[in-house]
């Protein structure tokens, strides 16, 4: 969905718009500042759709040069998946493989590229925002409130990642290194991403499945509340409540067409790719493939033992979906690039797998519903709640598992952990939940242990800041413990 097509010399959030193809990470000192751009509603329209480019990214079959082009949310489960319990690498060697055994450090190109496209994210949403009164004055509090929502969309995931981050909310110039490398509290932080969401649910509609939405802005929020350092449960709920109330969304009968059926009735919020399209299609699905390799690299998000054996015990007709077991490497299946078949050995992946069109979904109902019944815990080990228990059971009926016969008389905790795990695998959730559930440290020290990962310790749950934004910062910005 890049209907618009540009490249930034400049730097945090003063944006150089051309008919360039892409952008290059942002350079502090070349910012060149266009205050002649936005001139009617279309060009603010335009500005917005260029901050989805931004989430987008770059597929790196187009330009190969990592430090150079910002991959968007294309990074996104190094950063997630593979430093959870799910997955790992197919190889020990390079910088990727050192996510799965907690072994990034503040020089890690990937980590880099994802904390500085979460940035330019930020940077083009606040552009938009200052020129917002070009726009028609009936368009003016949607397009604020689409900007807002993701610009919480990025700050929400760099301050689950990253901790405390610089907190930019105006266009800003390069010699204001005070406001752009000053890192500010988490709470803060908080508090901008639930102010941006609350004025996105007040004025977006659900026109758009790939666009920001109400629901969109009110399941994020609702997972704020979940994440937030002292969590609101009774606000999530209610939450949760109006996306289940409004009978606007649904789960999907067979659980294949969530993902190969896209924005569909169960998709609230996704980022779309386009197979075969050069400049709009994305290359990780290719690299989930390792048997046959499709890839540059040798595979990546390969399924981790464990997830197989929680799939056995929870996943019922999921399984067959997320995942499949080959000779040598058991391999994501949620995102297969068209014209994919492996349903025998050897499989086949298409005639062009690097530049796959699997859509990047965001929030789906399924998570809603699932949050849902964690709201109604609070926290607590379990819930005889008979609405969450409903919630939790809808998404479990879907997977083939008995309304009555599997329905229990308590939820617990690690129940509904276990579940959003089988359904959620490999979607970017599972580092996340073990975050918010309070279970990270157990849960991933015992993974380490068992599989000799010997780096982990509790400080691994924050990555690193970049040395690169340290050292344009001129010492201004502080790095997080143990790197």
């Amino acid at each position: 969905m890049k209907y618009l097509k540009y490249i930034t010399f400049a730097a945090m959030g003063l944006l150089l718009y051309s008919c360039e193809d892409e952008f290059l990470n942002p350079i502090p000192d070349s910012a060149i500042v266009v205050d002649a751009f936005f001139n009617s509603d279309d060009d603010v329209l335009a500005g917005i759709i260029g901050i989805y480019d931004a989430i987008q990214g770059v597929n790196v079959n187009t330009e190969s040069n990592t430090t150079q082009y910002n991959r968007g949310i294309q990074f996104e489960f190094m950063v997630t998946e593979m430093r959870s319990d799910n997955t790992r690498t197919a190889t020990l060697e390079g910088s990727r493989a050192d996510f799965h055994r907690y072994r990034v450090d503040a020089n890690n190109v990937q980590s880099e590229d994802f904390y500085q496209s979460m940035y330019e994210i930020i940077f083009r949403a606040n552009n938009v925002l200052n020129f917002i009164e070009v726009a028609d004055e009936s368009n003016q509090s949607a397009y604020a409130a689409e900007a807002k929502f993701l610009r919480a969309f990025a700050y929400f995931k760099l301050v689950r990642l990253y901790g405390a981050v610089p907190l930019v909310t105006t266009v800003v110039g390069p010699t204001e290194d005070e406001l752009l490398f000053t890192r500010v509290s988490e709470d803060q932080v908080y508090a901008q991403i639930i102010s941006d969401l609350q004025e996105a649910v007040s004025n977006l509609d659900n026109s758009y499945k790939s666009r920001a939405s109400r629901a969109a802005a009110q399941g994020i929020l609702a997972k704020v509340y979940l994440s937030h350092p002292s969590p609101d449960y009774a606000a999530a709920q209610q939450l949760c409540e109006a996306i289940i109330n409004s009978g606007e969304f649904g789960l999907e009968a067979d659980f294949y067409d969530v993902f190969y059926n896209e924005l569909n009735d169960e998709i609230i919020f996704a980022i779309q790719y386009e197979f075969g399209n050069v400049q709009e299609s994305q290359g990780f699905s290719a690299e989930f493939t390792a048997t046959i390799r499709q890839g540059r690299q040798d595979g990546l998000n390969i399924v981790n033992d464990n997830l197989v054996a929680d799939f056995a015990q929870y996943g019922g007709n999921r399984t067959e979906v997320s995942y499949v077991t080959f000779p040598s490497f058991t391999e994501v299946t949620k995102f297969l690039p068209e014209g994919s078949d492996v349903s025998s050995f050897p499989p086949t992946y298409g005639q062009s797998p690097s530049y796959a069109g699997n859509d990047v979904i965001v929030l789906r109902y399924a998570d809603v519903l699932l949050m849902h019944a964690e709201a109604i815990m609070a926290g607590g080990d379990q819930t005889s709640d008979g609405s969450a228990i409903e919630s939790y059971m809808k998404v479990r009926e879907r997977a083939g598992f008995d309304p009555a016969e599997d329905r229990p008389s308590a939820l617990t905790k690690d129940a509904l952990l276990a579940e959003r795990r089988v359904e959620l695998a490999f979607e970017n959730q599972r580092f996340y939940d073990l975050l918010r559930f309070g279970v990270a440290d157990a849960v991933l020290s015992a993974h380490a242990a068992e599989n000799g990962y010997t780096d982990y310790d509790t400080r691994k749950l924050l990555l690193p800041i970049p040395s690169r934004e340290i050292n344009l910062s001129g010492g201004l910005l502080t790095q997080n413990p143990g790197y």
